[in-house]
Parts: structure tokens; C-alpha cells; sequence
């Protein structure tokens, strides 16, 4: 361990430095609080107490101690000194210095418990930091944890609406991977992009719900079918609601305000208004709640368009998928009705990128 100290007084540093060097010190000197500064920056992690005196030329104790501590607040710094003192010692103690000590030293006793009562102080506080950070750290792991098995458990919830319908596999993986794409070219941060990378895949979640002679139907559906076929958006809402019970899930999702303000995680509320909006039509002609324009949050509109892309451009045991240029042609004829100009003209500019996420994860 290494000590500093500075004086101008070279007998009295002789005489320091030969006591503390019994002690077992690596001891440093400065004649000045300029030298100090020198010795300072190339000894920070070094050393382990500053000893130093306030009337000094060239650069004073004062002076010394003000450009100390904004290198390290954890060298305590020791003033010896024989000036003012009470004014003197507070006013060091104001800018920094840890102790104070009185010329004369007529006893090496008093440097003694004074520099064991610093060091202890370091080390207690060093001790004490240490354990902040370990607790910092392992909240984090726990956190992280948490998160990583709320993420595993929504990614086996949307593999869970696979198994009602065989058309949702690596649709829902295009329709995330897509929709974060679109996401980051209508300005959303790169953090929001990957939550809706992550969210989207569970807007079709509702599907659980539907009987399978309604979802799995070749056919067109009849009135009362596509009444109930579209209550998979509620469906999905409240399997992503609160689970206090199945009637205050419901009672959330009646209304789209409720749906977005409920105070959960964010990854759940995400993928609980994409659930419940992503029908909504930028006409307001949509379902379930009507909603239009900019009412409708960015990431459903994001969505709907989306959706309605991979629906177009995948065979389904109806129909074959559609050519690219119709698909797109469709896209672009349904821009300021049924979807966001904007998120059309994104959807545009980058078809080529959208055409390489659906050839990687074609069906």
C-alpha cells in the first residue's frame, strides 16, 4: 500500500516517511500540492491515503485537495497542518479532506489512529459498495430471469394457438419479424421494435378460443360464424388480461382505454392491444371497437397491414397465395381505408426486405 505525502518541509516528509515506511508503507513524496497532483495521477490506483499540508508554495493544500477529489473520492485525504486551524480544518473538510491533524506532531500515536481510523473507513465503505454492486447484480440476474421465462411463456402461448390452427406457425414468426421492420422505419426505438418483434406473434392468441368447425372451415363463413370468429380479438385480449378473474379480464378489454392504461408488464400490454386491434381499420370500419386513424396505436396499425400481407401472400386450404405485385397492389389500394397511409408507404420502401423475411421463414 501506498501512501503520498506533501510538505514543504523536507525534514518533516523524512521523518513521515521513515515512520510509515516501518509500518510497511510504499511511501511518495511532493514538495507541493502541484508535485502532489503529479504523483496523484500516476499512483490512483496505488494508493491508499494522501498526507497533506495546506501552507505550501506553487500550489497550496487547498487548491491540492479541490483537483484530488474530482480523480478519486475514495483516497482519503489527511490534512496536517498548523495554520487557523478550526477554520483551516473545516474548510479542507468542506472541500474534501477526510481528517485533520495539528502541527506540531508532538506523537506518532495521533497519525497513527488517525490514518488506521480512514483506512478502516475506506475499507468499510469499499465493503460496502462491494455489497451494493453484488446486490445490484444478482436483482438484475433475477430480473433477467423473470423476464427471459415471461418472454418463454408468451412465445409457448402463440405455439399453443398452432395447435388450433395449422395456418398460424411460421406466420405469426413473419408477422413479428416484419412488423419490427416496419416498426423501425416508422420511427419507433429500436427497444419498441424488438418488443414488437416479440409481441406480435401472440395477435392471433384469441384463435384458442374459436371452435374448430368455425376456425378450421374451408368455406366462407355465414353471418353468425363471422360473429363469432371475430370475437378472437377479445378472446385474445383477455387471455392477456388481469388474472384476477375471467370477468375483470373481460370487463378490461371492453374497453380499448382500460386495455392500454392496465398497469402490467410491458411486454403483456403490448401484445394484449395488438390482440385486441389488430382488425381495426384506419376508416374506422374495422372491429372490434370501430376505431380509426390515429386512435388506433401505431403497433396495430403496423399489424393489421402485416397480417393482412402474409394472409395474401400464403396459400391457405381456400385459395393460393397471390403474386407478389398483387399483393403489394392490394396493400397499396387499401392505404387511407382500411390501413395507414404511412405504414403502406413503409411497407413499400421496403418490399425487398419483407420478401427475404418471408423466403426465410416460408411455410
Amino acid at each position: 500500500m501506498s501512501i503520498l505525502v506533501i510538505d514543504d518541509e523536507p525534514g518533516l516528509r523524512r521523518s513521515l516517511c521513515a515512520y510509515l515506511e516501518d509500518r510497511d508503507f510504499n511511501m511518495l513524496e511532493a514538495a507541493n500540492g502541484r508535485e502532489g497532483l503529479a504523483v496523484l495521477d500516476q499512483n490512483l490506483d496505488k494508493l491508499k491515503a494522501i498526507i497533506v499540508d495546506l501552507n505550501m508554495p506553487v500550489m497550496d493544500g487547498y487548491s491540492f485537495i479541490q483537483e484530488a477529489v474530482t480523480r478519486t473520492t475514495e483516497v482519503p485525504i489527511i490534512v496536517l497542518s498548523g495554520v487557523g486551524i478550526v477554520e483551516d480544518a473545516l474548510r479542507a473538510m468542506r472541500l474534501g479532506a477526510w481528517d485533520f491533524i495539528t502541527k506540531p506532531l508532538h506523537s506518532f500515536d495521533i497519525l497513527d489512529h488517525t490514518l488506521n481510523k480512514v483506512l478502516d473507513k475506506v475499507r468499510l465503505i469499499r465493503e460496502n459498495k462491494d455489497y451494493q454492486d453484488n446486490l445490484k447484480h444478482l436483482v438484475q440476474q433475477r430480473t433477467a430471469e423473470l423476464e427471459l421465462t415471461r418472454r418463454q411463456v408468451m412465445q409457448r402461448l402463440s405455439r399453443a394457438a398452432e395447435y388450433k390452427d395449422n395456418e398460424t406457425g411460421r406466420h405469426v414468426i413473419r408477422v413479428g419479424e416484419i412488423s419490427a421492420l416496419l416498426g423501425l422505419a416508422m420511427g419507433l426505438s429500436p427497444e419498441r421494435c424488438e418488443m414488437l418483434r416479440e409481441c406480435a406473434p401472440l395477435h392471433d392468441v384469441g384463435k384458442i378460443g374459436i371452435a374448430d368447425d368455425i376456425l378450421l372451415k374451408p368455406g366462407k363463413f355465414t353471418d353468425a360464424e363471422w360473429k363469432v370468429m371475430k370475437m378472437h380479438c377479445m378472446y385474445g385480449c383477455e387471455i392477456l388480461g388481469p388474472l384476477t378473474s375471467k370477468d375483470e379480464a373481460h370487463e378490461t378489454c371492453l374497453d380499448p382505454v382500460s386495455a392500454l392504461q392496465l398497469a402490467d408488464s410491458e411486454l403483456l400490454g403490448l401484445s394484449r392491444i395488438l390482440a385486441l386491434l389488430h382488425h381495426e381499420r384506419w376508416d374506422g370500419k374495422g372491429y372490434p371497437f370501430g376505431l380509426s386513424g390515429e386512435t388506433i396505436p401505431l403497433e396495430a396499425r403496423v399489424v393489421a397491414v402485416v397480417d393482412v400481407f402474409d394472409a395474401l401472400s400464403s396459400d391457405r386450404p381456400y385459395k393460393l397465395a397471390f403474386p407478389e405485385e398483387i399483393c403489394h397492389q392490394i396493400i397499396r389500394e387499401g392505404a387511407g381505408t382500411q390501413f395507414d397511409p404511412q405504414v403502406v408507404d413503409a411497407f413499400l420502401n421496403h418490399t425487398a426486405e419483407i420478401w427475404a423475411i418471408r423466403e426465410r421463414w416460408k411455410d
